[in-house]
């Protein structure tokens, strides 16, 4: 490895916390490729995953759209039904999340989610060709199995570039994108729509169709745009390469060709962890809350009054609302080191949104109630994703957390698929946003209870570092070595 200069610098994103460091080492630190590094990996790695995600959530969304815009009524589908179609997407998705994650590293990132890109493109597209339940439901299966490992494995995929310190506002970054969906599929269908008709497509079929060719082309254009990690860019020079490389290494997110090897020890690890359990807690709660909120704001806007096409677009603001405060969260998050107390503040906003919805009759007010809840849940998503990720290692232990973390999310977006479709009929989805309410204060005292936690370990932590050299700790304990600081 080339070496590095090191010395002291007064940006506090720049230090790492001495205690996560040995004795005998000093933060690694060159202002100069500070500069420089983490804004190539910006430009370069930071949008192909952003649009990644962006594709991801549209695809897997954009059927609550559709449904605004005549599928029930053309498959001739109840209710029920429609709920089903959700559910059956989530099945393979959560059985793809474990696999697929410890795959990324041995398949190569490059390769693989290039691939699913591709694929999954393939079957949105088929999704607007289909004349029959059965056809949708069959397209909805292999959409949800390869776009399982999406998710978590971009999160994987952002730890081998960037450091602990810096991975929120670059999670954040990608993750906005779902509420950029959110907002970009609402004026996409209100344009797509007006093709009702033409070349013998309805209007949602055309939404799917122009959606799947558009992810399809990103697909097969990523090939050749992403990185493996840091030696594999070449946008890269040998210097920044082990520059990365170093701060990665000094903050703890990579620990050396042993310490990351597969193990299955590492994958029961990162199940038994009593933070990555408890955690995972707050991915099933604010996944209920989120893909409630994803696949069935356009039908909760139309049930205030606005026409089908008028929904579509009402329903843009709050998800833009939702990508600044996102930004702003991540930002406040990674300044300031308080992923807990960012979480249990955007659980409040949920509440607040759900209680204004629950206890007022005006249309106006309702309206306004998704102007705290959908920023809520779409800034949560990002702090507890990279929450999860910061306190984890080595790589197969931090690859299991991250997938057990999204197969919580989703198994909570099945309950998601039911609670205000069958379970809690228009206009008023009564029942379902008493529980979205009581799940938003879950979300809150569970992440409270987190951080308790890990604060607790991290005193315990600091006890022993006085009773032993780095030397004399046992190698390879990961997130459990006294100086592994847990990320509050």
């Amino acid at each position: 490895m080339d070496k590095v200069p090191s010395r002291t610098s007064t940006d506090p994103e720049k230090n790492v916390d001495a205690s996560s460091l040995g004795s005998d080492q000093q933060p690694i630190v060159n202002d100069q490729l500070e500069r420089v590094v983490w804004r190539k990996l910006d430009v370069w790695v930071l949008p192909i995953v952003s649009l990644f995600y962006l594709l991801s959530f549209l695809d897997r969304t954009n059927i609550g759209n559709a449904k605004v815009a005549g599928l029930m009524k053309d498959l001739k589908m109840t209710p029920q039904q429609y709920s089903i179609a959700l559910t059956v997407t989530y099945v393979p998705y959560i059985v793809a999340e474990l696999p697929s994650n410890l795959l990324l590293k041995i398949v190569g990132p490059s390769l693989m989610l290039p691939t699913m890109l591709t694929l999954w493109g393939i079957v949105t597209a088929c999704q607007g060709t289909v004349k029959t339940y059965g056809g949708l439901l069959a397209c909805r299966f292999f959409l949800g199995l390869l776009e399982g490992g999406v998710f978590p494995g971009l999160v994987l995929y952002l730890s081998f570039f960037y450091p602990r310190l810096r991975l929120q506002t670059r999670i954040s970054a990608f993750f906005s994108a779902a509420s950029i969906s959110g907002a970009f599929g609402g004026i996409m269908a209100y344009g797509i729509v007006k093709l009702n008709g033409k070349s013998g497509h309805s209007g949602w079929q055309w939404i799917f169709i122009i959606e799947g060719v558009i992810t399809i082309f990103v697909g097969l254009v990523s090939f050749f745009l992403m990185p493996d990690s840091p030696d594999h860019a070449r946008f890269l020079n040998a210097e920044e390469k082990s520059y990365i490389k170093a701060k990665l290494k000094e903050d703890g997110a990579i620990a050396g060709d042993e310490a990351d090897s597969f193990s299955w020890g590492e994958v029961a690890k990162g199940f038994l962890s009593p933070h990555v359990l408890i955690v995972g807690i707050v991915f099933f709660f604010s996944g209920v809350v989120l893909y409630s909120l994803a696949y069935f704001t356009p039908s909760i806007v139309q049930s205030l009054g606005y026409t089908a096409a008028k929904a579509q677009l009402m329903s843009v603001p709050p998800f833009s609302v939702a990508f600044v405060l996102s930004m702003v969260a991540a930002w406040i998050s990674d300044r300031y080191q308080c992923r807990g107390a960012v979480t249990v503040f955007c659980s409040l906003l949920c509440i607040a949104g759900f209680g204004m919805f629950l206890g007022s009759t005006n249309h106006h007010v309702q309206y306004g109630s998704l102007f705290l809840a959908i920023p809520g849940t779409y800034a949560m998503a990002p702090a507890i994703s990279t929450w999860n990720a910061n306190n984890a290692a080595p790589h197969v232990r931090r690859a299991t957390a991250i997938a057990i973390g999204f197969i919580m999310t989703n198994s909570g977006g099945i309950l998601a698929t039911w609670l205000l479709g069958a379970l809690s009929p228009p206009p008023r989805y009564t029942k379902a946003t008493k529980i979205l309410l009581i799940f938003s204060v879950f979300m809150g005292f569970f992440s409270a209870i987190n951080v308790f936690y890990l604060r607790a370990e991290n005193k315990k932590k600091a006890e022993r570092r006085k009773t032993i050299t780095r030397q004399e700790e046992e190698p390879g304990l990961g997130d459990k070595s006294a100086w592994f600081v847990y990320s509050l």
